[in-house]
């Protein structure tokens, strides 16, 4: 079984240890909405790699460039922002394109 960067796969406790914090600090990052880990059908938080990837850029952001978690937050919504209208630009590139080529 492959799993994908968005498959829930990590409980709390390994995701805490990966990423060096407690697991009461991931209870926090997702109190304030900074995470959504799915849960399991017994409310179990389970972290995708994708999520421990973010935790990560958090971690950077806080610990090594000195920004706090306020300034990571709105760093990691202004990346994301940036990333979507990256993917809206291309897409209409594409619809250009398509017109140009069907003559209109």
């Amino acid at each position: 079984m492959i799993f994908d960067d968005f498959e829930p796969c990590y409980v709390i406790s390994v995701a805490a240890r990966m990423l060096g914090v407690h697991a009461q600090t991931l209870r926090y990052y997702e109190r304030i909405g900074l995470i959504e880990p799915s849960r399991s059908q017994g409310q179990v938080r389970l972290y995708s790699k994708r999520d421990i990837e973010r935790l990560r850029q958090v971690k950077t952001l806080m610990n090594d460039l000195g920004v706090n978690l306020a300034g990571a937050e709105v760093i990691l919504r202004l990346g994301e922002r940036i990333a979507e209208m990256e993917r809206q630009i291309e897409e209409m590139e594409l619809e250009i394109k398509r017109l140009r080529e069907a003559g209109l």
